[in-house]
């Protein structure tokens, strides 16, 4: 048996004679006992234990060291979890992961902040992708259009029409079908099994193209909804953005179904209805604007511009441009519907008049606005001169108010394409309606729209 006991530490310091830098320590015996000094504590005991106390000194100490590299180690790999994009962002919002056992339910605020602009950053691109397949789609449609390729394909399936005719024998039976409806009977009763081959292609790459904008935004929907990257806020957004791409699917067999019925009262060119047209694009058009502008507020900081009286009305007067925008797009639907571009190819006038004699031809008045070739290309003359003058009248008022360089260069940008969407509208009405400038012109309508988007998105007011 032995006795142990702590005594109070102490301890001596002293320098040699010629300033040397070692030191010794000194330990005071109690009761002729030797006494050993630990870091923090000293541990005395008989003489007869002490090989005993040194092997005990010695366990301990590698205890201690253990100890501390293993602290070490767990410090590293709770920092390596934590500098994780996604494992910051889970702290932010007091979440934990499922395959660690570290909680945490705190994070500092300058981490938490910038881990939400990385992710913002990560679903603008996403958005502004999105929003260029859509670009696409209504590009495509243009050209299915002008080449009178849309009825070429006379059911929908949403899985058995991905994969179009191969042998000699699947393209006649589709021929054959293509036979039996108006299209044919009326327009090309003439048309040969090659040129079939035409049309047939244009319209199935539309629609597979609108298969390709609907797994663009299904797809990495649930990604990012599982992974949590969508804040409370966006999820109803994203889910309507979702529904309505399949919304648009369904519009556009709708609108081709109208193209495909008999008519007997009429013996004119089977073409689908321009109200169904004009639904079809004003959706595509609305899918684009909401998906750019969701993309164009996620990835650009809003600009800090002080607020003024002449702030206020600049943003007010790029909303009555940009809304004037859009419905200039809409009108030009029932212009193709309706093939106006093809009434009066003169400009400015109307013929030899301002104002043509049959503007108002249909009875009642109202339906002249959607079902007259005369008054919907004199309708869209109109709009298409009023968005040129508000969009140079903006750009003029923008001159007098104090504005960043970027929100400069987007009006700088609506303003050129604005004149250059007029010039390519009027050369298309007089050289009477080419399909490669027709295309352009449309195409050129949505790169007006995107601009004016993007002036929006630059004044939005910042949110305090």
């Amino acid at each position: 048996m032995y006795s142990r006991r702590i005594c109070a530490y102490s301890r001596w310091r002293y320098y040699s004679s010629a300033g040397s830098s070692s030191s010794r320590r000194r330990t005071r015996s109690v009761r002729g006992s030797a006494c050993y000094v630990t870091s923090n504590f000293i541990i005395t005991h008989s003489h007869e234990d002490r090989v005993i106390c040194e092997l005990e000194i010695m366990v301990l100490q590698v205890l201690r060291l253990a100890l501390s590299c293993r602290c070490q180690t767990a410090s590293k790999y709770v920092q390596q979890i934590q500098r994780t994009p996604l494992r910051q962002w889970l702290l932010k919002r007091g979440q934990t992961t499922e395959g660690g056992h570290v909680s945490v339910r705190t994070a500092s605020m300058p981490s938490a902040a910038s881990d939400r602009v990385l992710s913002d950053r990560v679903l603008g691109r996403w958005l502004v992708g999105c929003s260029g397949l859509v670009l696409g789609a209504v590009v495509l449609g243009g050209v299915t259009r002008l080449t009178e390729s849309g009825l070429s394909m006379v059911d929908w399936h949403l899985v058995k029409e991905m994969k179009p005719p191969r042998t000699e024998a699947e393209w006649e039976d589709e021929f054959s079908k293509y036979k039996q409806f108006p299209e044919f009977k009326i327009l090309n009763h003439d048309m040969t099994l090659t040129e079939f081959k035409f049309i047939f292609y244009m319209e199935w790459g539309h629609r597979m193209w609108g298969r390709l904008v609907g797994l663009a935004y299904i797809l990495p929907t649930v990604y990012f909804w599982k992974r949590g990257y969508f804040s409370r806020s966006m999820k109803p957004r994203v889910l309507g953005l979702c529904g309505f791409v399949f919304f648009q699917g369904l519009l556009g067999w709708y609108m081709v179904k109208s193209g495909l019925e008999e008519k007997t009262e009429s013996y004119d060119i089977p073409r689908v209805s321009q109200y169904r047209l004009a639904a079809h694009l004003g959706s595509a058009l609305l899918l684009y604007c909401s998906s750019l502008w969701m993309g164009l507020t996620l990835m650009l900081p809003a600009s800090k511009i002080p607020d003024s009286r002449n702030l206020l009305q600049l943003r007010r007067f790029a909303k009555a441009t940009g809304g004037l925008v859009f419905l200039t797009a809409l009108s030009g639907a029932f212009v193709a519907g309706l093939d106006a571009g093809l009434v009066y190819n003169s400009f400015p006038k109307m013929g030899e008049c301002w104002i043509p004699d049959d503007l108002l031809a249909f009875s009642p008045t109202i339906k002249n606005v959607f079902e007259n070739p005369t008054t919907v290309q004199f309708d869209h003359r109109i709009l298409g001169i009023a968005s040129l003058s508000a969009i140079t009248g903006l750009y003029l008022f923008s001159r007098r108010v104090h504005l960043p360089r970027r929100v400069k260069i987007a009006i700088g940008c609506l303003t050129a394409m604005a004149y250059t969407q007029v010039a390519l509208g009027i050369s298309t009405l007089l050289l009477y309606v080419p399909t490669p400038l027709a295309a352009t012109h449309q195409s050129g309508s949505v790169a007006l729209l995107t601009f004016a988007i993007w002036v929006l998105a630059e004044l939005r007011k910042v949110v305090k």
